[in-house]
């Protein structure tokens, strides 16, 4: 890695320990058992059934969107593998107390529990084939996953700064269509998941705004890079030879039904490119200079595209999905 940037990255361990407050406290964080039934409970039966009840008016979109949402989260492995390959970063022992390792593992702490309800939650509901979930959730942990950062931290940050929110909006769009379909436990379910993304989002955005403090150039054409790229998302490679193309016909149905659409990656940039103050960054050269300008147009052209999109997803034919038994969304 640069020198500069291996500096900077040495210098920001401050600015993650200060911001080791967007993490919660293993005694103040809820655990998936608080939203499910209580299986010590000698009406245990019936709060199942009061699940099962309530998921009946799911529609079979949104629990295609909802299992994609849990394979996500639950190839946690691949993600923390991620954070601790990046330069600078490391884990070395695997029980650190640099800033960094608190960091990476508090927050895989906080993120396992969000693959556990969902998946608990998705098993006690009887309206998905578990057994294909998990066929497919192991299929991805194996594919592997590609931030596509370079293991530089610079890019990293920037990607988690992106998918936090990415992941906050799909969860909380879930959660209002299943209030809209009369679950209210799924609601809070999913509200609690994206209010712990938020404020993973807000860590990693403090994180990468230090970066842009110290080292402005460097950090806007990282930005810019990664927005090139494409952000790449975590759930791209759960594709397999037993069920086809899964990831490409699972983002079709979010588009489709608004959980995640090309419209609200458009928003997210312009978002970090407003938090990161983007446009006022003086006296850039160069190259840096081209980046401030891509950067600040990127939204824009995301926007126009976003109808096309909608418009291609509601052409698309539906396909027959194996974690909802082969019927088809």
């Amino acid at each position: 890695m640069d020198p500069r940037k291996l500096e900077v990255v040495r210098e920001i361990e401050t600015v993650v320990a200060e911001n080791l407050k967007f993490l919660r406290s293993v005694k103040d964080s809820w655990q998936p058992l608080d939203y499910l039934p209580d299986s010590s409970a000698t009406d245990w039966f019936e709060q199942v059934r009061e699940i099962r009840r309530a998921a009946e008016g799911l529609s079979d979109e949104l629990l295609v969107v909802l299992v994609g949402d849990t394979i996500t989260e639950e190839a946690l492995p691949s993600y923390q593998t991620a954070l601790n390959r990046l330069e600078g970063m490391i884990d070395p022992s695997g029980t650190s107390d640099r800033p960094f390792a608190l960091w990476s593992r508090g927050w895989t702490a906080e993120e396992n529990r969000h693959g556990d309800l969902l998946k608990m939650y998705l098993y006690l509901t009887g309206r998905v084939d578990m057994r294909a979930v998990e066929t497919t959730t192991q299929h991805l942990i194996r594919n592997g996953f590609n931030m596509k950062d370079d293991r530089d931290p610079y890019k990293a940050f920037i990607y988690t700064s992106f998918q936090e929110r990415a992941t906050k909006v799909s969860h909380a769009n879930c959660g209002k269509l299943a209030e809209s379909a009369g679950d209210s436990r799924l609601r809070k379910i999913c509200s609690m998941i994206a209010s712990d993304e938020a404020r993973h989002e807000s860590a990693y955005k403090a994180f990468m705004g230090a970066i842009f403090r110290l080292d402005p150039e460097g950090a806007i054409v990282a930005f810019r890079d990664m927005m090139k790229t494409r952000i790449t998302m975590p759930a791209s490679q759960m594709d397999n030879s037993e069920d086809g193309p899964l990831f490409g016909p699972y983002a079709t149905v979010a588009q489709r039904l608004g959980v995640y659409t090309l419209r609200d990656y458009a928003d997210i940039v312009e978002h970090l490119v407003s938090i990161w103050e983007i446009a006022g960054i003086p006296s850039l050269q160069g190259d840096a200079a081209r980046a401030q300008e891509d950067l600040c147009g990127f939204a824009s052209r995301y926007r126009q595209m976003a109808d096309r999109f909608q418009l291609k997803s509601q052409q698309e034919s539906p396909k027959a999905f194996s974690w909802i038994f082969g019927r088809s969304a």
